[in-house]
């Protein structure tokens, strides 16, 4: 989008949509790499790496900690200049605002300098928990602390480095908590060992993050999620390291096809990747699709007819909203459970999800913990986004079904997929 926008009225789907399409790279390797090549032994330079409102927050704490970080938005890469697994700054004030992912990960980082520094985010931000990943730095004797007492942002993080250790996590609230504790443990003399409490939530996220990892070098121990150990004195080896497309943005183009009963073939992502979000496209199999992997492609191929389909998404949450903005055009219910940590993302994903599927005329019932969607006839209305990039995106494959649909806000998806709807409008572009 060139200019401030109010909405955007989605094309409807005249055929079904055939595409093949490329997309950015992913925010959770990149940020995930940003962090890592900040603490390697020399420049690693980051290709494909995506440029977002998200990414952008990242770079701009990490120079603000002392990092030197050089971005080239044009050409996709980040050249990062290591320091060896040390934070060069004694004090610095950090702003995240929305981003969970640079929120929990520079929580951790700042805990291996030696100084104080506090963090804070967006209204939003402050209503997020970051509570278990502080208890957890103070179990490894960092002071650690939520200004408000509340276990949201403000948080101020004072330290003299940290040594590693033992800790428990509760593992219920959001995976970020653990990834942002193994990805610093490698440069702590002790390493750390954690220990989860409950069940670990979008468990695909860890494994990314141990992916990322060891590209650069670091091992870790996975014993089924429950008690992950990463040895320390270890080191980053500064490299050049491609990020991956984004799973959760090829969600929209999948869907796409499934709903119009046409084809997509996205590029550059395979059965291979850590990316658990890709686990959707089993899901549309189940509800008719044809699914078709190649070594460096994945192609969906939807049907006349989606039928229903009972899920528990616990592991692949960011893509449920994308399941339920086009699950009233099955032939059945479509039950999406598992997914109550989503009430705590951008918005409350649960009843924002339900209020618009209301709004377009649906039958839903809201779970605690997510839908019951019954096959309905929709008519146009205005989506609320909530400031949320994945309502926007999921409802606007929702509008290749229902002409008239408009997302209200597009402007939020800059936060993970700045041309989203231009790429998007390319589906139904005649040519």
């Amino acid at each position: 989008m060139s200019k401030v926008i109010d909405s955007i009225e989605i094309r409807p789907a005249t055929k079904p949509v055939d595409a093949t399409i490329s997309l950015p790279g992913s925010k959770s390797y990149t940020n995930r790499a940003l962090l890592i090549a900040a603490l390697a032994d020399g420049e690693s330079e980051i290709q494909h790496a995506l440029f977002s409102d998200d990414t952008e927050l990242m770079i701009i704490a990490l120079r603000s900690l002392g990092f030197s970080v050089e971005a080239s938005p044009d050409r996709e890469i980040i050249r990062v200049r290591g320091t060896g697994g040390t934070v060069p700054a004694t004090s610095a004030d950090l702003f995240v605002g929305n981003a969970g992912t640079a929120a929990r990960f520079l929580t951790a980082l700042v805990a291996l300098g030696h100084g104080r520094y506090r963090i804070d985010g967006v209204p939003r931000m402050r209503e997020r928990p970051i509570g278990p990943l502080l208890d957890a730095l103070n179990q490894l004797e960092i002071d650690a602390v939520s200004v408000d007492h509340n276990d949201c942002l403000p948080i101020v993080i004072t330290s003299q480095g940290l040594a590693g250790g033992i800790a428990e996590i509760d593992g219920n609230a959001s995976s970020q908590f653990v990834s942002a504790l193994m990805m610093v443990a490698p440069c702590t003399p002790r390493g750390i060992s954690l220990r989860i409490r409950g069940t670990l939530v979008s468990q695909p996220y860890v494994d990314l993050t141990r992916s990322v990892m060891s590209a650069f070098g670091a091992t870790t121990q996975n014993e089924g999620y429950r008690h992950i150990v990463v040895p320390g004195n270890q080191t980053y080896h500064a490299r050049t390291y491609q990020v991956e497309p984004d799973a959760s943005g090829a969600s929209y183009f999948l869907a796409a096809a499934a709903v119009t009963g046409g084809r997509v073939r996205i590029l550059a992502l395979s059965r291979s990747s850590a990316q658990g979000d890709l686990r959707l496209a089993q899901i549309f199999e189940r509800m008719g699709c044809q699914v078709e992997w190649g070594d460096d492609y994945v192609e969906l191929r939807g049907p006349s007819q989606l039928t229903g389909v009972d899920v528990d998404m616990a592991d692949l949450s960011d893509v449920a909203p994308t399941l339920a903005a086009i699950a009233p055009f099955a032939s059945s219910p479509v039950r999406i459970r598992g997914i109550g940590h989503i009430r705590r993302k951008e918005t409350d994903r649960i009843r924002a999800v339900t209020s618009e599927l209301q709004r377009l005329g649906a039958t839903v019932v809201e779970h605690e913990d997510g839908w019951e969607i019954q096959p309905s006839a929709l008519t146009p209305a205005a989506i609320e986004t909530y400031d949320d990039h994945r309502m926007a995106m999921s409802f606007a494959v929702t509008g290749l079904r229902v002409p008239g649909l408009r997302i209200l806000n597009p402007r939020c998806v800059t936060k993970t997929f700045p041309d989203f709807f231009d790429r998007f409008a390319r589906l139904t572009t005649p040519e």
